[in-house]
């Protein structure tokens, strides 16, 4: 899997994909040990969504991963080592992936800007939402204070953080909150207002949902101002409806840019929402 991607998401960068996605596909050792992770919890919980095309002579060409999750089926990873591209690998994998989810209502891909992924996405039946992306050092400076608490995060919270993940975007995680604690640290808000959790590491935010604006507000400010010092960080995955998470990332004096699609089907962009492109 680790061969593949990185193979294939090289050849993405080259051509405008994502940067981060080479990154992921083990160019850091935290990052390498992260997707090993990844796989090995997907292939667990859902060995009908992840497959590999193997070709006879050139060996593994093509990883598709995709999970089920309460009626909310989601694609983590599609690759194409470059040889095989253009001769309908990835169509094959997706077609597999697809059978997978098919009993589930709805359906989350974060895309990137490599010109066969949105075209892929679409032919599939998915609306694509364009997304942005927030980088650059934190100016904690720029940032309001905290509204409220925001909690160090247990596993005794997984209870509020699925019923979070139902309210914004129709499933729970489930099993994935027992992954996502050994790699990102959990922030948790749980008061009269509402709730909301997010993952993050020294990188940036992963994953993050609450029951309202206001509290998605306060969590990613924590977030931020618990980033290193003078350390680039990114925020990606915000369509339109996330302009709350633009409107802290500008205070915190970081940069927008374009950055894919989050591609849905069945479902509207969930709101306050911050999709994680390794389990959505």
């Amino acid at each position: 899997m680790r061969e593949v991607a990185a193979a294939a998401f090289g050849a993405s960068r080259a051509i405008g994909g994502d940067p981060a996605l080479l990154e992921e596909a083990g160019g850091r050792p935290e990052a390498a040990a992260r997707e090993r992770g990844r796989t090995r919890h997907l292939a667990t919980t859902d060995p009908g969504g992840c497959w590999i095309a193997q070709d006879e002579a050139a060996g593994p060409v093509g990883a598709v991963l995709s999970s089920r999750r309460e009626g909310t089926w989601g694609l983590s990873l599609l690759a194409v080592a470059p040889g095989a591209q253009g001769k309908g690998v990835g169509k094959a994998l997706m077609a597999r992936a697809l059978v997978h989810g098919r009993a589930c209502l709805r359906g989350i891909i974060c895309g990137t800007r490599h010109p066969a992924a949105p075209r892929t996405f679409r032919r599939a039946g998915f609306t694509l939402h364009p997304a942005m992306r927030l980088t650059g050092v934190v100016d904690p400076a720029g940032l309001a204070p905290l509204d409220g608490a925001v909690h160090e995060g247990t596993a005794r919270h997984r209870d509020l953080m699925d019923s979070v993940d139902r309210r914004t975007r129709g499933g729970a995680h489930g099993p994935d909150h027992e992954e996502l604690p050994r790699h990102f640290r959990l922030f948790v808000v749980d008061d009269l207002a509402g709730s909301g959790y997010c993952y993050a590491d020294d990188r940036g935010v992963e994953l993050l949902a609450a029951t309202s604006r206001r509290l998605a507000t306060r969590l990613l400010t924590a977030a931020l101002v618990s980033m290193p010092q003078g350390r680039p960080v990114r925020v990606a995955g915000l369509t339109a409806e996330q302009e709350w998470a633009v409107d802290v990332g500008i205070a915190a004096g970081m940069e927008i840019s374009n950055a894919g699609y989050v591609c849905l089907r069945g479902m509207r962009p969930p709101n306050p929402y911050i999709p994680s492109q390794l389990f959505l």
